[in-house]
């Protein structure tokens, strides 16, 4: 009854999310049976945030090898294109890759956007903490992120959310815009960085899926909306 609910709240902001669980069940079966990939080869690598919450949101953590982490606070791929050099060299004999990437954000049943229950604590807290901390500075409007080593991963992703300022503080829920602004520079730097490195894949295809994962409450299913599923050539980039 309560994951019921849960689904209905979601597809209220996100009318295309699925369940976490059937979406790996439904995107490694496209996998397998349309392009004839070999579940029990692939290495996993993620461009999600650091945030723990996201360790369990798919089971695709426990069908496949890895995962080799490319992601960081909102998702970026920090390891840049040495990290996704590595993940090509890491790929199992006549295996495959798989990237799985995107930000996250938490609902709760009252259709709070940003917020969710973490196991264990009795109040609520943001999700993705990252990305809420950035909306939140963005409302001053002298506000500049400065790089600088102590905080560098927070100020960079601040640093590429500035040009969809306007765009996040001007859309009637902020909290998704600023996810769906980093979709958009997770999804790009990804591509970016496989086009760059695509000599060093020992393999032909790469498959991609990005979206936004939905965090709920702490012993339920969380949600994933996909926005990008693709099986690349690489040698063709």
């Amino acid at each position: 009854m309560l994951q019921r609910k849960f689904a209905e709240i979601v597809k209220s902001y996100f009318p295309n999310a699925m369940d976490a669980k059937d979406t790996s069940i439904h995107y490694l079966g496209k996998m397998q049976l349309e392009h004839d990939i070999d579940i029990s080869k692939v290495l996993m690598a993620t461009s999600v945030c650091s945030d723990d919450i996201n360790v369990p949101s798919t089971t695709f953590f426990n069908v496949l090898f890895g995962p080799f982490i490319m992601g960081g606070l909102g998702g970026l791929p920090f390891a840049g294109q040495t990290g996704m050099t590595a993940f090509a060299h890491h790929i199992p004999d006549e295996g495959s890759a798989f990237i799985f990437y995107g930000p996250h954000i938490g609902i709760t049943l009252d259709g709070d956007l940003g917020k969710m229950y973490r196991p264990r604590q009795e109040q609520t807290g943001n999700s993705c903490g990252a990305l809420m901390l950035a909306l939140s500075r963005f409302h001053d409007t002298d506000y500049a992120p400065v790089i600088h080593d102590d905080d560098y991963q927070q100020m960079k992703l601040e640093e590429s959310l500035l040009p969809y300022r306007e765009q996040i503080l001007d859309s009637e829920h902020q909290e998704k815009a600023i996810t769906e602004a980093t979709y958009e520079i997770i999804d790009k730097k990804v591509h970016e960085h496989l086009s760059s490195c695509k000599d060093e894949f020992p393999v032909d295809t790469v498959t991609l899926l990005g979206g936004i994962i939905i965090n709920t409450d702490y012993g339920l299913d969380d949600y994933f909306v996909a926005k990008n599923f693709e099986v690349i050539d690489v040698k063709s980039l």
